[in-house]
Order: structure tokens, then sequence, then C-alpha cells
């Protein structure tokens, strides 16, 4: 890698793909939790090696090779070489990737990824051509080359997702105390009093627990409190009072947790949030933009805005992936 010892990230959005998170990042010394993402994550490495735990098992992502985690899944994160690892990643929303899937694949069911590894060069330039074209701010070429990306992947390494049945006394036990504990959030009971609530024994509320949601409940807990302080970002709590809101002692306490899941600093994260709301203001989006689009964003400015308006800022650094959008392939299947 061109550069040693300096960690860079930057977590946001583009108004014209809505709902899709992004992600460029260095990562060195960083390391991930366990933890889950509610939308896809299609990670595209640039450089270095990233290790993350999925599947009971560590899995190895090299340069030009995509980490690719399905909605809910538990996995961390961490590198796998003394230099690090360089990436660019697209957080496409579940609704997002099924549309995708019914237009371009014959996959029924829910959609997802097989294998957590895919090696790929080619989808990992598409993914940076992705984030390249949100720096842009060409909204035709990010929509275009996100649905190219997602529609290869399935096409490669898709499969329906097997559907999470809730099906034995322990599974239901351990899906009884995630609702407690989602709802007392700010101030949960410990696992003893939980389990005397569920009327079980706390190592087996534990085991149960694990096996359900491939982590124990204090995990699940800092990891559903990460989430629910995102969508208070989002809405414009301050970082100070989100914390306290969602059962954390402190904005520092908040920030150790949300940066070794979110991989940025929660004033960060709400900063870059805030850019795209701004920017949103003056281009709007139909709801239901996925299904009703079809790729085809309008780049029109409305009357009175400077061009660029709506466009994020570029990260500062080390360009990420070769070629422009304007080099894109015009066929999904590449």
């Amino acid at each position: 890698m061109a550069e040693t010892g300096t960690e860079r990230a930057r977590h946001w959005q583009y108004a014209e793909l809505p709902g899709v998170d992004l992600l460029r990042a260095r990562y060195i010394r960083k390391t991930f939790v366990r933890h889950t993402h509610e939308n896809f994550v299609i990670a595209a490495i640039a450089d270095g090696v990233e290790v993350f735990h999925h599947g009971g098992a560590d899995q190895y992502a090299g340069a030009g090779t995509l980490a690719l985690v399905n909605p809910d899944t538990p996995h961390t994160g961490r590198a796998g070489v003394p230099e690090g690892w360089r990436y660019g990643a697209l957080y496409p929303p579940p609704e997002a990737v099924a549309a995708i899937a019914a237009e371009t694949t014959t996959l029924r069911g829910t959609p997802g990824f097989v294998a957590p590894v895919l090696d790929d060069p080619y989808t990992v330039r598409l993914v940076h051509q992705v984030l390249r074209a949100t720096d842009e701010g060409n909204a035709l070429a990010a929509d275009t080359l996100l649905r190219v990306a997602v529609t290869r992947l399935l096409r490669l390494n898709g499969g329906p997702l097997p559907r999470r049945r809730v099906r034995t006394a322990g599974a239901r036990t351990a899906a009884r105390a995630r609702a407690l504990i989602e709802e007392r959030m700010a101030a949960p009971p410990t696992l003893e009093q939980l389990a005397d609530e569920l009327g079980t024994g706390p190592f087996a509320l534990l085991r149960a627990f694990r096996a359900t949601y491939g982590m124990p409940p204090h995990a699940w807990l800092t990891d559903a409190r990460v989430r629910r302080a995102r969508r208070l970002l989002d809405a414009g709590t301050l970082p100070s009072e989100a914390a306290v809101a969602v059962g954390f002692t402190d904005q520092p306490h908040l920030n150790r947790h949300f940066g070794r899941i979110v991989g940025v600093p929660p004033g960060a994260y709400q900063r870059e949030r805030k850019n795209v709301q701004d920017a949103g203001s003056t281009l709007r989006l139909p709801s239901g933009a996925w299904q009703q689009n079809n790729g085809q964003h309008s780049q029109r400015r409305a009357p009175g805005t400077p061009r660029g308006k709506n466009r994020t800022a570029p990260w500062s650094g080390t360009p990420w992936g070769s070629g422009s959008p304007s080099d894109s392939p015009d066929s999904p299947s590449g």
C-alpha cells in the first residue's frame, strides 16, 4: 500500500440512491466487534486483507475480492496483514436488492449471497465506480452501476435466503428475550432477571440466545443500541442526547461502540447525513424510487440551484479504483 500508519474513513449517503449507505475507508488497527447490518454489505477490497468472522469461521478478503454479508448476519472485521486494508463498500437495503433480483435474475424467494468472499476484480471496480459517481454527482451513473454490480453478484453468487423460523422452545424464549431487551433498551434487566421473567435459567437463556442470534444478549443489546442511535442521529438528535436515550452512560461511551460497529464517530456520521438531507431538500425523490425509476433518476436542477449542489464532497487521499463511471460496462452480466 502506498501509505502507512494513517486510518481514514467516510460513511455517507447520496440522495439519488435512497436508503443505500456508502463507505470508503482505510483501516490498520481498526477492529469491528461482532455486529449485524440491516442492509446488505458489499465491500470491495482495493488493497491489503480484511479478515472477518462469519458463519463460524474466519474469512479472508484480499485485493480484488469482495466481502459479502447478508442482512442481520453477525460478523466481525479486522486487518489480515500489518498494513491493514483499504476498501469501498455499498450497503443496499433488502428491498432494493429484491427489486433488482426480480427484474434481472431468476431467483425466487428472498435473495442473498451464498459465499461470504467472492474473487471478482470486475465487480470490485464497479463498486469503486459507484462511489466515484456519487463524488461527481453523477446520479445516472451511480444508479446504473449499482444495479449492474448487484445483478452480477446475484448471478455469480446469489441464492434464496433461508427463512428464519422460530420452532424450538429455546428459539421462542430467545425471541421473547430479544423483544424485552429492545423494549427496555435504556435500562435493561440482568441476565438472571431476564431468565426469571421468562421462566428459564440464565445459562439456558444464554445458550438459546447465542444459537438463535449468533451473539450473547449483551452483545446484541450493544448492536441494537447503535442501530437506534443511528436513527436518532439521522433525525437530528445530538450525539450526547442520543447516547443517553439508547442507554449508553455518555457520549464517549457511544463513541467507542459506534466506531467499533459503524467505523466512524457519531459526529462525523451525522455531519454526512445532514449534508444529504440538505441536498435532498433541493432534489426530492418520489417514494418507491427503486421500483419506479428503473435506473433513470433525473438530474435536473431546481431553478437557481448552483451546479453541483447535490454532490457529495469527495474523500481526499489515494484514488479509489481505476476508471471513471463513463468507462463502465453496459451489460449486467459483464
